[in-house]
């Protein structure tokens, strides 16, 4: 099963970050991501379990699709 996530994709979170944004982008993937606020600049890593159910929808995917 492809991964729905990839590095460099931005997605819009539930809860906004204190700094008042809810766009993030991802930096790292795996049994944790590692998240980086697009308002800010603040890093965060957080269970993938956690951030999957955080996340709204995807603003920008750089998921490869497997046709390529």
């Amino acid at each position: 099963m492809p991964d729905r996530f990839a590095i460099g994709d931005v997605v819009e979170m539930k809860k906004p970050h204190p700094c008042g944004s809810k766009e993030w982008e991802v930096l790292r993937t795996g049994a944790d991501f590692r998240i980086k606020c697009k308002g800010c600049g603040h890093t965060v890593m957080i269970p993938r379990t956690k951030f999957e159910k955080g996340v709204k929808k995807i603003l920008i995917s750089n998921v490869k699709n497997e046709d390529e």
